[in-house]
């Protein structure tokens, strides 16, 4: 039985998934090791093979792989870098090559995280319904992906970045060593500095209690869920800026490119839910000039198996 297999790699977790007949048979999550290359490739490898072994299956019935991660990547050769979330990949890393040595020769795709999580929930999920429509994928950055007219669009590399779009100019430093991009004020990453800082200043804050009590060095969607619930003030304000922020980008990039939809994921995006979704088609109110027509906001249907599925999708399944 031919099979293909999907992997999305994010600054916190490697997601992996085996499909068989449109169907997922398996799946498998590991957290992204923060220790370099040698890790993460191992990571991905294992999370594959513990997806195989969940559908009983092995190596050799894999027709093809998929691997969507952030950052620059060449999709005719494989490699990836500007990776800024993932430990050693910001600099040139032949990712494609170093997996189909692991797989024995099994054809690995590999393109960015958003543009494959687009495909997954164009193909797959919440985007079936529409030709044209945006993907904003919010996790420890904020990336997004493109469908024109029913075709995934690449542009020379870039098309989608809109994580770093500006929503402020001269405003906060954001990861990629500009100020006032989308990402500085809605990436996950981006919050936790934040509030570290803010928490300095002597704003109080339960963030990082939550953070240690939950056993994680890194603070994830569901801290952030757990602050915002206690009604933490500085995770609440952190949020309601995010809000803001992707209200004035979505709404800029609706009066360019008049979409039918655009799908708001990611890690931080699934994990709020319909919730957030609704605040962030309210924030984008004011500011989109064809108010009588206005896209549908989404979230996803795949939910964090968006960008898993769509690579396996993308490599063949």
């Amino acid at each position: 039985m031919a099979v293909t297999a999907g992997v999305d790699v994010g600054g916190t977790k490697i997601q992996a998934v085996v499909l068989s007949a449109r169907r997922v048979v398996g799946q498998a999550r590991v957290p992204t090791p923060a220790t370099g290359v040698p890790d993460v490739v191992a990571a991905i490898v294992d999370t594959v093979r513990s997806s195989l072994d969940e559908a009983s299956l092995k190596s050799s019935d894999l027709s093809g792989m998929g691997v969507g991660i952030p950052g620059e990547v060449d999709t005719e050769t494989g490699h990836v870098s500007r990776a800024a979330n993932v430990a050693g990949f910001m600099d040139d890393v032949p990712l494609g090559n170093l997996l189909g040595r692991r797989f024995r020769g099994v054809p690995v795709l590999v393109d960015n995280d958003v543009r494959v999580a687009i495909v997954g929930e164009y193909r797959r999920g919440a985007g079936r319904p529409y030709r044209n429509l945006l993907g904003v994928f919010v996790g420890t950055g904020v990336g997004g992906g493109l469908i024109f007219e029913g075709k995934l669009r690449r542009g020379r590399g870039a098309a989608g970045e809109i994580g770093h779009a500006v929503v402020k100019p001269g405003g906060r430093l954001c990861r990629c060593g500009r100020k006032g991009c989308l990402e500085a004020y809605a990436g996950r990453a981006s919050i936790e500095a934040a509030a570290r800082r803010r928490q300095k200043q002597g704003h109080r804050t339960i963030l990082f209690e939550i953070m240690k009590h939950k056993g994680r060095d890194r603070v994830t969607s569901s801290v952030v869920a757990d602050a915002l619930d206690k009604g933490d003030p500085v995770t609440t304000r952190l949020v309601d800026q995010a809000v803001e922020a992707l209200g004035v980008a979505l709404a800029s990039a609706q009066n360019l490119l008049d979409l039918e939809a655009i799908i708001v994921g990611g890690g931080l995006g699934d994990r709020l839910g319909p919730p957030f979704v609704r605040r962030v088609e309210k924030a984008m109110a004011p500011h989109v000039f064809a108010s009588e027509n206005p896209p549908a906001v989404l979230g996803t249907e795949l939910g964090d198996l968006s960008g898993a599925v769509g690579a396996a999708v993308m490599a063949g399944g």
